[in-house]
C-alpha cells in the first residue's frame, strides 16, 4: 500500500513541481516523499522510478500529441537516435532513473536516522 501511495504522490508531486522547479528540486521532494511514507527500500526505489519515470513518459507523449510539432523528430536524427520516439523512450528512461534512485535516498536517510536497539540479545 505505501509503495503505490509514494507512486501516485510521486506523479503529482511531478506533474506540479516539474513546470517551476528544476528536475533536482523535484529529487529532493521524492526523497522527502520516501522518508515520510517510508516503504521498504524496493518499494521506494520502485515507487519513486515509476512515479516520475511514467509521469515524464505521459506528458512528453502530452506535449507531442497536443502540439504536433516535429521537434522531438528533429532531435532525434540529430542525436542519432534515428526518431523522436527513442528520444521519448531515454525520457522515460532518465525519469524513471532519477526518480528511483530519489526514492532510495529518501528510504535510506529514513533507515540512516532510525535507532537500533542495543542490548538486544540480554533476555
Amino acid at each position: 500500500m505505501r509503495f503505490i501511495f509514494l507512486t501516485i504522490l510521486t506523479a503529482i508531486l511531478v506533474v506540479f513541481l516539474n513546470p517551476v522547479a528544476p528536475f533536482w528540486m523535484v529529487m529532493i521532494g521524492i526523497a522527502f516523499l520516501a522518508a515520510l511514507i517510508y516503504p521498504n527500500g524496493f518499494g521506494g526505489f520502485l515507487g519513486g522510478g515509476l512515479g516520475m519515470g511514467l509521469t515524464w513518459l505521459g506528458l512528453c507523449i502530452y506535449l507531442g500529441i497536443t502540439t504536433g510539432s516535429s521537434l522531438p523528430d528533429r532531435m532525434g536524427e540529430l542525436m542519432g537516435l534515428g526518431s523522436g520516439v527513442t528520444l521519448i523512450a531515454i525520457t522515460g528512461v532518465v525519469g524513471f532513473l532519477l526518480g528511483a534512485f530519489s526514492g532510495w535516498t529518501g528510504v535510506s536517510f529514513r533507515n540512516m536516522l532510525l535507532k537500533n536497539p542495543e542490548d538486544v540479545y540480554q533476555g
